[in-house]
């Protein structure tokens, strides 16, 4: 029996609308139990410290407990596979952050895909790096640390966090739009970093605020610049690098993810969720304290910021002839 078109068509539609219901339901539910959020990373760092804050948030306002689970090692790719080969049902997330854009290049072979296998719910805040020197460099502003770079070429040592972390290849940006030749000097951690630029056993780094404002407050560092693209009213008298390497900005970013092919409906449900916990006023002063601009938007506004992110990243790693060790 051949049917018309019109009633076919009608017919269709309901199939469709009726696949969709258990889909909405389940949304409208969700969470119906505890909720995971992997952290790449070990516990204490600003990975893990926003995801507990924002795990805290999303507790109250969904009535289920987000639970904090840190798997660290191979420079966040431990704790993402976890997540990428999870069910995609919404109970096990993700906090992203510019490791995930690095490491695409940073590592030869990956057993994942970031882009294509995990979905994008959120983001959370910006963060800047500081360009600190330690006091004995006699140079007060960026414009004077490249002008003396550059009359000592190789001569001053960059510390960083490790091969291939954020801080490192912020570092790299500076070298390669201010044409300077710095040492790079990796460290297992921001921790030791800093201690050996306060020991002046180096000379520079790109640190965030939170491990470094205390020292810049006491005089013991030298901060010269931040990292975004704009001046931060943590340091308000503070330049940005662009203001003398114009087109630079290197900020810290970070979100939430999901696996690929997680339900709409949770994903929808869960930004705005995030969103609204970005925009209450206790919130936004927590995130300020640790050094964080809100960055609210949807998934598609993440995804892009991700996709835009692993591309600028690559050419750094390229630049830097960093490898993953």
């Amino acid at each position: 029996m051949t049917l018309p078109r019109r009633r076919f068509l009608h017919l269709a539609a309901s199939v469709a609308t009726l696949a969709a219901v258990p889909q909405i339901a389940q949304a409208q539910a969700y969470p119906t139990r505890p909720v995971r959020i992997v952290v790449p990373f070990a516990p204490g760092g600003p990975n893990d410290i926003l995801a507990r804050l924002m795990g805290q948030w999303l507790t109250e306002s969904l009535g289920q407990t987000f639970v904090i689970d840190n798997r660290p090692g191979a420079g966040g790719n431990i704790g993402t596979e976890a997540v990428v080969q999870a069910p995609p049902d919404g109970y096990t997330l993700l906090q992203v952050g510019p490791s995930h854009a690095i490491n695409a290049t940073l590592f030869e072979r990956l057993n994942f895909n970031f882009i294509r296998d995990i979905a994008p719910i959120a983001m959370l805040v910006s963060q800047p790096q500081i360009m600190l020197v330690h006091p004995s460099v006699p140079t007060t502003t960026t414009s004077e640390f490249i002008a003396y770079a550059k009359r000592n070429p190789g001569k001053l040592n960059m510390a960083s966090a490790g091969t291939g972390t954020g801080p490192h290849l912020t570092g790299e940006l500076f070298k390669m739009m201010a044409g300077v030749d710095l040492v790079h000097v990796p460290y297992r951690g921001a921790g030791p970093a800093i201690a050996d630029l306060l020991g002046g056993q180096v000379q520079v780094a790109f640190i965030g605020p939170p491990a470094s404002i205390d020292h810049i407050r006491a005089g013991k560092l030298r901060a010269l610049a931040v990292t975004s693209a704009t001046r931060w009213e943590g340091l308000p008298d503070v330049p940005a690098v662009d203001e003398f390497v114009r087109g630079y900005e290197a900020s810290s970013w970070f979100g939430f993810g999901a696996p690929r092919n997680t339900p709409l409906e949770i994903i929808d449900k869960l930004n705005r969720e995030i969103n609204a916990g970005l925009a209450s006023p206790k919130m936004k002063l927590r995130l300020g304290d640790l050094g964080g601009t809100v960055l609210s938007g949807s998934p598609a506004d993440f995804g892009k910021l991700i996709a835009d992110e692993t591309e600028k990243w690559a050419k750094v790693v390229r630049f830097s002839g960093a490898k993953a060790g």
